[in-house]
């Protein structure tokens, strides 16, 4: 991937003032789970995806950049990654994620975005 990790796709359909929370979130090969919080802060953009019983509970922070598609009325989000892309993404650190520039160079880097120079 080439597109910047913390930013929704322009064709992704982000449309401004829905709130995505309770969304379900599907990849390539099935759903993730669900939206649990997110931020459309520029250059900043990303989704917390609670992924439910299937990985016992575990929350993964999904950079913005992953996003294809967006279905409001069908309260869907569509990402570019596997279900074993989630499954194995790093844990969402709650107290790292707003600050610590590193984590989002990790996580972009867990995702196949090139890092920003």
């Amino acid at each position: 991937m080439s597109e910047h990790a913390w930013a929704y796709r322009t064709a992704a359909g982000r449309v401004a003032d829905v709130d995505l929370s309770g969304f379900t979130v599907e990849a390539t090969d099935g759903s993730i789970g669900k939206v649990d919080k997110h931020s459309d802060e520029a250059d900043s953009s990303y989704l917390v995806v609670d992924t439910g019983p299937w990985i016992f509970g575990k929350e993964v922070l999904v950079p913005a950049g992953t996003v294809t598609a967006i279905d409001v009325r069908e309260e869907t989000v569509h990402v570019s990654l596997t279900r074993e892309q989630v499954k194995n993404a790093p844990e969402f650190a709650r107290d790292r994620h707003l600050e610590d520039v590193e984590y989002r160079r990790q996580l972009g880097g867990y995702y196949g975005f090139l890092p920003l120079m």
